[in-house]
């Protein structure tokens, strides 16, 4: 039996205060420039505004990439357009700067940092602070067995917790949250169609490499198998977790509610973020208002997950490729939304008005 009582966030996560947002909008009215005129910005200085409980919002000053990673034993039923086990690499290349969320990350300022969960590699290959939180060394095959342990997945979920709270009291003020994973977008697609009582096909994408229509077929057969294992435990969240999802996943979903309870706003990534969202929504119906929906990136199951949690993307880049690349790109859109909020001059015969 778990020790972990997940209905406590409901009581511990506020919705983000709607005073606030309401002062956002008289202010924004007062600007030089009508309001809608600029669009998506006002209301992404308006979301801003509310997360921070300030009006003018603050500049976002000390964001930060944070990507989980860990290797999906389904990826071993050839799901994937990379060799199971190879996250690892992946994660090295991230590290080296040879990603685009690296490029991206560095042009923009923002730190990237990595949590491996459950990559299938030696933990000494890899950084002392990349490796501390790992649970396992990769994830079952969800088709025919449990991601994880019940108790591994607790392990998981209150990693995903401590991040979140080292993140929130070291100064971060938003959070680019993405995964890095193989076999990671299965897990996604079972648990989003799990939560929304979709067969597998309508959930099922080609994932960041594109795969052909043989390895899309063996996909949703896997979705499939591992949907008719998810569907007796969907009353239970963290066992659910356990089930289809992955250390990884199960470390995502505690860092989202955690975010929540730590007043902490989070930009979402892909399909994976999105059904991690997805659960920790089942588990505290207010936590979605902390999570801003960065791109589409063209997955299925992305945007069924969106869809049910109301989150509107802020671009439709069609970036697939995961890592926390897409929802980088969001963030200068965020950045000029609380700069144009917080700088453009009240209207002059208002200010005479005053």
């Amino acid at each position: 039996m778990s020790s972990l009582n997940l209905d406590d966030f409901t009581d511990l996560i506020e919705r983000p205060d709607g005073g606030v947002r309401r002062d956002a909008e008289e202010h924004r009215a007062r600007l030089v420039v009508p309001p809608g005129s600029l669009g998506r910005l006002d209301d992404l200085g308006e979301w801003l505004a509310a997360a921070q409980s300030s009006v003018p919002v603050r500049p976002v000053e000390r964001p930060r990439v944070v990507l989980f990673a860990g290797d999906h034993g389904i990826a071993a039923r050839e799901v994937s357009a990379r060799p199971a086990g190879t996250a690892v690499e992946l994660v090295r290349d991230v590290l080296e700067g040879g990603r685009p969320v690296s490029v991206l990350a560095r042009r923009l300022d923002v730190p990237v940092r990595v949590v491996d969960m459950a990559l299938d590699c030696d933990p000494a290959s890899l950084p002392e602070d990349v490796v501390r939180h790992r649970v396992r060394r990769g994830s079952g095959s969800i088709d025919v067995e449990d991601a994880l342990t019940l108790e591994e997945a607790e392990a998981a979920f209150r990693a995903g917790m401590a991040v979140a709270d080292e993140e929130a009291d070291s100064g971060t003020d938003l959070v680019v949250l993405g995964d890095i994973s193989v076999g990671g977008t299965t897990a996604a697609g079972t648990l989003v169609a799990a939560l929304c009582g979709t067969d597998a096909s309508v959930v099922t994408g080609r994932g960041g490499l594109a795969i052909d229509d043989l390895a899309w077929m063996r996909k949703c057969a896997a979705i499939r198998d591992a949907l008719r294992r998810a569907r007796p435990v969907l009353g239970d969240q963290l066992r659910l977790l356990a089930t289809v999802g992955g250390a990884d996943l199960t470390a995502m979903t505690g860092f989202l509610l955690q975010s929540a309870v730590r007043k902490l706003p989070v930009l979402l990534d892909g399909v994976v973020t999105a059904a991690c969202a997805l659960v920790a929504q089942r588990v505290a119906f207010r936590a979605p208002d902390w999570w801003l929906a960065s791109h589409a990136s063209g997955e299925p199951g992305q945007a069924k997950a969106l869809d049910r949690m109301a989150l509107e993307p802020v671009l439709p880049q069609g970036v697939a490729v995961g890592e926390g690349a897409g929802a980088l790109l969001a963030l200068p859109l965020v950045r000029a939304a609380a700069a144009l909020a917080a700088e453009l001059p009240v209207r002059q015969e208002l200010v005479k008005d005053a």
